[in-house]
Parts: structure tokens; C-alpha cells; sequence
């Protein structure tokens, strides 16, 4: 199945009809990227602007915000310059396991949501 078109040039429809040809309906509109919206949608077709490379700096950046820190707190919480966070929340660094438990650690969140 090809995968829908979620950008600034899609269209919602609604129709009316018979109740027992709804999964007909549905099933006949997916070859052409239409999604229904009464199932859930992947997040990464919700957000495309997250990926496996900027996915971990937004959560970091997110946890940040949320312990209320700033960056250059944080860095001195576990011992990195405060570029190296940056850097990370841009998704321009990597944050490996180890740099993940340590993140973990000092923000008191589970070290799995940055990998």
C-alpha cells in the first residue's frame, strides 16, 4: 500500500452512504493516499519534520523544558560542553546509549526516549 500524502495540499472529503459499504468505500480510496481519519495515523505521517535523527533532540529538548533547565544547566549536570546539547537537540549530534543514561539520569526520565 502506498504510504499518504500528509503536506499543505491535502483535501478532506466526507460522504454519505450505506453503512455496509463504508470498509468498501475506505478500502477502495487507500491506492490513492487517502487515509481515514477515524483510524489512528502514524506519527511519522503526522509529523514528517520528526525523524529517527532530529526524534531524539526534541525529546531531549522537551524533557529539558520540562525539568525547567536551560541547556547550560544541564550540560553541567552531566559533565558536557553546552554545544554538545545543542548540537544534540538539533540532531546534529548523535546521543548514544551511554549519553542516554546519563541524560536519563539527571532528567528523570526512562534513557529509551533518546535512542
Amino acid at each position: 500500500m502506498k504510504e499518504p500524502l500528509i503536506d499543505k495540499e491535502t483535501v478532506e472529503l466526507k460522504f454519505v452512504g450505506p453503512s455496509v459499504k463504508k470498509d468498501e468505500a475506505i478500502k477502495a480510496l487507500e491506492p490513492l493516499c487517502f487515509v481515514n481519519l477515524g483510524e489512528a495515523l502514524p506519527w511519522r505521517l503526522a509529523f514528517p519534520e520528526y525523524n529517527e535523527k532530529t526524534l531524539p533532540g526534541a525529546a531531549l529538548a522537551g524533557a529539558r523544558g520540562k525539568e525547567g533547565l536551560t541547556q547550560r544547566e544541564l550540560a553541567g549536570r552531566i559533565g558536557v560542553p553546552q554545544r554538545h546539547l545543542s548540537e544534540m537537540e538539533r540532531g546534529k549530534r548523535p546521543i548514544g546509549k551511554e549519553m542516554a543514561k546519563k541524560l536519563a539520569k539527571a532528567l528523570d526520565i526512562d534513557y529509551r526516549v533518546f535512542l
